[in-house]
């Protein structure tokens, strides 16, 4: 069954970077937004990527660092729900 199906809001196509941030001694992931909607996303990952559970998508080009919840992992592909917003963290460089 697609992850399409399970949706209950179209998520728009988009292509933007973005930048996990786990906090775990201030590491970054970079990744891809490939489609977003305002309560969650699905990123594009490298396959050896770590990605934790729980984690801040800091996407540049909307100046936001949303809280993102892990809700299904596909090889290179990961779907998010967002449960909030909040600023920048001071450590990252972005």
């Amino acid at each position: 069954m697609a992850e399409d199906e399970h949706r209950d809001k179209h998520r728009q196509r988009v292509l933007k970077g973005a930048t996990i941030l786990t906090g775990v001694t201030n590491s970054e992931v970079k990744c891809m937004v490939r489609n977003m909607h305002a309560e969650g996303a699905e990123l594009k990952v490298s396959p050896d990527a770590r990605v934790p559970d729980e984690f801040l998508l800091y996407v540049p080009v909307d100046g936001i660092a949303y809280k993102a919840v892990v809700r299904w992992r596909r090889e290179n592909r990961i779907g998010v729900m967002f449960t909030g917003t909040e600023p920048k963290p001071s450590w990252h460089y972005g």
